[in-house]
Parts: structure tokens; C-alpha cells; sequence
């Protein structure tokens, strides 16, 4: 184990407890995991730093390490080619990757964006308010609090959340591309930004059902096939939303301005670039990259 101030938030991960120890902590905070060698003097350099933000956050981050050397399956399973490798897990899913040495700065711009702020605090209970049934005052409740702490992205990203509840995904949108830069390009707020598009795209007159009845009668129908990609994405369907424009990029790559080519990036954003379904289907669209 890296040399280390003793932190019951900082933990070394093995083949056996890795998932386990990520992924359900990653529910309740940031997980940053830590790929490091002890044979390479950017991974040395780097713990220094990981240690001491840990303490500093004191215990709103956890960090999970993982020894390159001695855990070949991880680091096979995850592809880390090089060290140090850091990826940071919420909610199960990895948001960021970061490869090499990165300064003290450099990852403070990353760990704010996901590390609780006071803020939360009031977040929690704008949510509260919406759940028992005071909307006004909760959407009044997170605009002030993004007034005041315009840098954590939790507080548009709720706020874009709640307006999807309600099928105001227009006003989503919009407020999406009114952040600046560094909230806006937020992976959550991109994916959610991604997905409304699809939210828009719907034609509420026809249902699933029948637009696979019509896919499966017509399967040259591209725009059934549009609108059934748009409903399978929205059902959180992604593997059935590619496999239907996979067959629109076979059948028309040009179709509609590029749209499947469009979409399915759109999809992979959604899922994220480690995702099995992107790295299954991106052969689909780099073969009419051109």
C-alpha cells in the first residue's frame, strides 16, 4: 500500500471486494479510484496529492486504490494501459477518467463538480418541497441557490430534472444551453442534455407497440425507424435504440442530415465512452465515417 496519513476514507481494493466497494459506495458520494504502480514515480507523485484531498474533503470523497502490479484482472477489466489512471465512479457509473499525472488544480476542477457543497443541503430541500407538492417555491428555492453558488452543477441539473418530470423538456434545454461552459459541459448535465433531445423528438400520437409493428412490417420505414429509437432511448432500452440505427445508417447513412450517425452519439454519451453497447456498435458508425 501507498505510504499514507491513516483515513478510513481511503482504501486499497482487491479482485474480490472491488465492485462491491466502488459501485455501491459510488451511491452515496464520489468514488475516485486510483490505478498506480509502485514502480512509477507519476503514481508516487500523484498519492501525495490524492492524500491529501481526501482529508481535506473529509469524508465527502472516497478513494479506492488499486495496485496495477498485483490486480491484473481490474485493470484488464477497466483497460488501464498506463499509470497513474484515475476514474471517478457516482451512482454506479464512471464520469470521469483522467490519465497521468494530474496537478492539485487540475483535480479540484474535477472533484467540485462531483464533492457535496452546502448548497446540497438546500437542494434537499427543494426536493422536499416538490415532493409534497410545493413546485414554485422548490424551482424558487434552487434559483436562488444557484445565485449563490453558481458552480455546482447539481443545482441546474436538478432543476432540468424536475422540468423533464413535468415534459417541459423545451425549458430544460434551453436552461441547459444557458450555462457557462464548465457548468454546461457537466457529464450529467451533457447526458441529460443528450437525452432531451430524443424527449423531443417524439411523436406522442404513436406508441411503441405500434411503431415496432410497423418497423417489423416496413423495415425500410427510416422514420418509424427515428421513432422508435427515440422511444426504446427514452424506455432506457439503448441496446434496441442502437440496433435501430445501426439498420438506418445500413440502409440510408445519409438519412435525414446524418441523423443516425447523430444519434448514436447521443446514445453513447448517455451511456458513457466504457459503456459494452458503445464499444460494440461504434464499428456501425466509423464504417460511414466517410
Amino acid at each position: 500500500m501507498i505510504d499514507s496519513t491513516e483515513s478510513p476514507y481511503i482504501i486499497e481494493a482487491t479482485t474480490n471486494n472491488f465492485k462491491p466497494l466502488v459501485l455501491e459506495n459510488s451511491k452515496q458520494g464520489p468514488v475516485l479510484v486510483n490505478f498506480w504502480s509502485r514502480n512509477a514515480g507519476p503514481s508516487l507523485r500523484q498519492y501525495a496529492i490524492l492524500d491529501r484531498l481526501v482529508h481535506h474533503y473529509d469524508g465527502r470523497l472516497l478513494l479506492i486504490n488499486v495496485d496495477t502490479d498485483k490486480e491484473s484482472a481490474i485493470t484488464q477489466e477497466y483497460g488501464i494501459t498506463s499509470v497513474p489512471t484515475l476514474k471517478l465512479f457516482r451512482n454506479e457509473q464512471i464520469r470521469e477518467t483522467l490519465h497521468g499525472y494530474q496537478s492539485e488544480q487540475e483535480l479540484l476542477q474535477v472533484l467540485e463538480q462531483y464533492v457535496a457543497r452546502d448548497s446540497d443541503l438546500t437542494l434537499a430541500e427543494a426536493i422536499r418541497l416538490y415532493t409534497d407538492g410545493k413546485k414554485t417555491s422548490a424551482y424558487e428555492t434552487i434559483a436562488n441557490a444557484i445565485v449563490k453558488d453558481p458552480i455546482n452543477p447539481r443545482l441546474p441539473l436538478t432543476f432540468c430534472k424536475l422540468l423533464r418530470h413535468e415534459g417541459r423538456y423545451r425549458e430544460a434545454l434551453a436552461l441547459i444551453d444557458s450555462l457557462p461552459p464548465d457548468i454546461r459541459n457537466h457529464t450529467e448535465i451533457d447526458q441529460l442534455h443528450d437525452l432531451l433531445t430524443f424527449h423531443m423528438d417524439v411523436d406522442k400520437s404513436r406508441n411503441i407497440e405500434a411503431l415496432m409493428t410497423q418497423v417489423e412490417l416496413s423495415p425500410n420505414d427510416l422514420e418509424a425507424k427515428q421513432q422508435l429509437t427515440a422511444q426504446y432511448v427514452i424506455e432506457q432500452q439503448h441496446e434496441k435504440a442502437l440496433q435501430q440505427l445501426a439498420d438506418i445508417v445500413e440502409i440510408d447513412p445519409g438519412y435525414n442530415d446524418n441523423y443516425a450517425r447523430s444519434a448514436m452519439l447521443k446514445v453513447f454519451n448517455i451511456l458513457g465512452s466504457e459503456h459494452a453497447l458503445v464499444r460494440e456498435y461504434r464499428p456501425s458508425l466509423k464504417r460511414y465515417a466517410h
